[in-house]
């Protein structure tokens, strides 16, 4: 399984065209989640990882209601809802997921999805999207949202954030 998942992933990681930075963190914004939510499902905890997904996009698009027209949301382009990252959101929550529950024991693995989304984050800063603020503020809520586990259908509430060694 964890072969099928890390294959797929780097299969949907490909960049193509002069933007490959750009194009790669963009497809790991969908990459990581759906490895995630495969595992999950693998692992009979879709619904407790659905639930947490939601709950972090619901923050995310919130947040950027709340701070649209402010300097804190305002895109180094000059648009708005730039406050946080929703790139940097998912792939965070995808890498959490992913390295505190499904490559627990695999620390390479954890720290392989870490970096596609450190790299997704600072993809997002370089293309011009976001600032650093913005891109590492999607980050923490969606590592905090993808460590957790609310318990639902499962015998209690947990963080994992994985990479133990």
């Amino acid at each position: 399984m964890r072969a099928a998942i890390v294959g797929l992933t780097c299969m949907l990681a490909v960049p193509a065209g002069a933007d490959g930075l750009e194009r790669f963190g963009t497809t790991m914004k969908y990459a990581l989640p759906l490895a995630a939510a495969v595992c999950a499902a693998d692992q009979d905890r879709l619904e407790d990882f659905a639930v947490r997904g939601a709950l972090q996009a619901a923050v995310v698009l919130g947040l950027k209601a709340v701070f649209d027209g402010s300097p804190l949301g305002t895109r180094p382009t000059g648009e708005g809802r730039g406050f946080p990252s929703g790139h940097s959101a998912a792939v965070g929550f995808g890498a959490a997921d992913l390295a505190g529950k499904c490559w627990e024991d695999d620390p390479a693995l954890g720290a392989a999805a870490y970096g596609a989304a450190g790299l997704t984050a600072f993809s997002r800063v370089q293309a011009g999207e976001h600032t650093a603020d913005q891109a590492l503020a999607g980050a923490l809520i969606g590592i905090s949202f993808g460590a957790a586990s609310f318990g639902i259908g499962s015998e209690g509430a947990a963080i994992s954030v994985g990479l133990r060694f």
